[in-house]
């Protein structure tokens, strides 16, 4: 089995999520094992098996955060922020019909 230097494991590609700094061959971005890694806890281990990813690939999405956290935390918030003003100013239409009782 060939190696793969770290540089390789991450990549983005402007057509596949977004553009998002992802896992090479697979579409889990840098984000999501940030988040399973740092907010729910998850071990490199557990996110890898999960996930069917080696563990190298974990911890290469976690230097890259690591090496990258300002510029990623800020694009970040800046998707939460449009989020935020999509959900604010496009009701909706589960809500409505809840409400309206519809079933």
């Amino acid at each position: 089995m060939p190696t793969a230097s770290l540089d390789a494991r991450i990549i983005s590609t402007p057509n596949i999520m977004g553009g998002k700094p992802r896992i090479a061959g697979h579409r889990i971005t840098v984000r999501d094992v940030v988040m399973w890694y740092e907010y729910q806890g998850q071990s490199a281990d557990e996110i890898a098996e999960q996930y069917s990813l080696e563990l190298a690939d974990v911890f290469a999405a976690l230097a890259y955060y690591h090496a990258n956290r300002e510029s990623l935390r800020a694009a970040w918030e800046k998707e939460e922020k449009w989020v935020e003003e999509l959900q604010k100013n496009i009701p909706s239409k589960l809500k409505q019909k809840l409400a309206g009782g519809q079933s």
